[in-house]
């Protein structure tokens, strides 16, 4: 168990399933508090959002058994307006934030010849724009009560290996912002920022190359571990959030089994 993170507020966003639903697991099995964030859209499948809310169902259960007070709270986070209605509601039914976990993310395959406009600007939306808009509104709850907090970006290894036919995806892979006015940890006002980078994670977002027998050999063979779990990325994310991390801010933890060494991406092996 890591220091500091007991009774702690937790908003992570994407939390469904995959890594967002491992870190939400981990953070209360640490005796954080939960906020679980999901999109569920009019304009969605009938059969997508019955994944969602499976997921949410499991992610409930998992939590619950840890006997944390959590919550599900409905934002699209490419939407502003959305996402300052999320933090308050979080503030209000958890009694404030300390730490936030942009995870939310979508990619869409695409030649960068053919990949269209809308959804070069949703996949940004999504991942950029999303994490900027929920970062802000932690920052400016973070100043308003004059308590320090933490960010952590769920990035990719992507955002230094450039990934064949996902470019929007590769592009929204950024760095991470330190606080410029750093002060000591543990006053009001400190604010660290970090990302881990995961590398090959099976996630449903990132089953292809799993289940199709074809892929592994020609995935796994390019570097020297084999796939990491969400569970490994979720162990990295509450180290980052707890005290132990308090020296850290303005990384990217690359937790990629050695991926970023050798980085054969020539071809588009883990998504499709």
């Amino acid at each position: 168990m890591f220091t500091g993170l007991k009774g702690k507020n937790v908003l992570i966003t994407g939390g469904t399933s995959g890594i967002g639903q491992a870190i939400a697991v981990r953070f209360a099995a640490e005796g954080a508090h939960v906020a679980i964030n999901y999109r569920s859209q009019p304009e969605d499948a009938a059969e997508t959002d019955e994944q969602i809310h499976r997921a949410l169902e499991q992610c409930v259960h998992e939590v619950t058994a840890h006997g944390v007070n959590h919550i599900l709270v409905r934002a699209d986070v490419s939407k502003e307006d959305e996402v300052v209605a999320m933090m308050q509601e979080v503030v209000d039914k958890l009694g404030g934030l300390d730490i936030l976990v942009n995870n939310a993310g979508i990619q869409i395959a695409a030649d960068s010849d053919v990949l269209s406009v809308a959804n070069f600007d949703r996949v940004l939306g999504v991942n950029l724009r999303g994490a900027f808009l929920a970062a802000q509104a932690a920052i400016r709850h973070f100043l308003a009560a004059g308590k320090p907090g933490v960010i952590l970006n769920v990035s990719s290894v992507h955002q230094i290996i450039p990934k064949p036919r996902f470019l929007s995806y590769s592009v929204s892979k950024g760095d991470a912002e330190p606080d410029p006015h750093r002060r000591p940890w543990n006053t009001p006002g400190s604010i660290r920022v970090n990302a881990i980078g995961p590398g090959a994670t099976i996630t449903p977002i990132n089953r292809a190359w799993v289940d199709d027998p074809r892929r592994p050999p020609k995935c796994c063979n390019t570097f020297p571990s084999p796939a990491g779990t969400s569970e490994e990325m979720a162990a990295v994310t509450a180290f980052l959030a707890s005290d132990e991390a308090a020296y850290i801010t303005g990384q990217t933890l690359y937790v990629d089994g050695g991926l970023t060494l050798y980085p054969d991406f020539r071809t588009a092996w883990s998504s499709e």
